[in-house]
C-alpha cells in the first residue's frame, strides 16, 4: 500500500511539473509575440491587408484564416456578431494561411477578387458552400469558380489578376508573417498583438474583453 502512494504521489507530482511548464512556455510564447507586436506592427496588418472596422479601433483582432479550414467557416458569423456589437471599437484584419490542399489558389482567387471591391461577399460564398469544393482530400475548385461566376464578377478581369505577380507576393507575405507569428493552424487570432492561446470563443470574447478594459 505505502509502494502504491508513493507511485501516484510521484504521479502527481509530475503531472504538476508537466502543467507548470506547458503554463510557463505558453505564457513566455505570449510575451515574445507581443514583444513582437510592439517592434513591428507590419507582422499583423500590412498595407494590402483587407480590414473591416476603423483604423483608430481600440482593439485590432487579427484572423490568420483559411477559405477551406471548417473552424474559420464555423466561427465567421459569431467573429461578425462580435464586429456588429463593438462597430466603433474594434478592426478585424484578414490575413491568409492556405494550409490545405488547394487553397493556396482558392485565397490567389479571393485577393484578386479584392480588386473587384467584393472580398466579403466571396468570403462568405465560400464559407456557405465549403462543404461542396473544400474536400480536404480532392478539392474541387471547378465547383467554386462556378459559384463565384454568380457573384456577377468581370470573370476575365478575375483570371487575368490571378496571374498578377503582386497577389503572389502578398500572399507569400502572409505566409511568411504567420510563420513569424507561430499561426500555424486556422483561425489563429491576435489581439492588440496577443495570441489567443486558449482557442475558443468565449475565450477569443475573454481576451477582446481585457483589451477593451485596458483602453477604457
Amino acid at each position: 500500500m505505502k509502494n502504491k502512494k508513493t507511485v501516484l504521489f510521484s504521479i502527481l507530482i509530475i503531472a504538476l511539473i508537466f502543467v507548470g511548464f506547458a503554463y510557463f512556455y505558453n505564457q513566455n510564447q505570449s510575451d515574445k509575440i507581443s514583444e513582437l507586436s510592439k517592434e513591428n506592427t507590419m507582422l499583423f496588418k500590412r498595407d494590402y491587408s483587407f480590414t473591416v472596422g476603423p483604423d483608430d479601433a481600440k482593439v485590432q483582432l487579427v484572423e490568420f484564416f483559411d477559405p477551406a479550414c471548417e473552424t474559420c467557416a464555423l466561427f465567421h458569423p459569431y467573429v461578425k456578431k462580435i464586429l456588429k456589437e463593438n462597430k466603433n471599437d474594434i478592426q478585424l484584419v484578414f490575413r491568409y494561411a492556405p494550409f490545405h490542399n488547394g487553397s493556396y489558389k482558392v485565397v490567389t482567387m479571393l485577393e484578386a477578387i479584392k480588386k473587384q471591391d467584393m472580398f466579403l461577399e466571396a468570403l462568405e460564398l465560400m464559407f456557405k458552400i465549403q462543404p461542396y469544393w473544400a474536400s480536404h482530400g480532392t478539392p474541387n475548385l471547378d465547383v467554386l469558380w462556378q459559384a463565384i461566376d454568380e457573384l456577377g464578377l468581370d470573370m476575365n478581369q478575375l483570371t487575368a489578376d490571378m496571374n498578377d505577380d503582386e497577389i503572389k507576393r502578398r500572399i507569400d507575405q502572409d505566409i511568411a508573417d504567420g510563420k513569424v507569428l507561430g499561426a500555424n493552424k486556422t483561425p489563429s487570432y491576435y489581439v492588440n498583438g496577443r495570441p489567443l492561446q486558449d482557442f475558443g470563443l468565449n475565450q477569443l470574447k475573454e481576451l477582446i474583453n481585457e483589451e477593451m478594459n485596458k483602453v477604457k
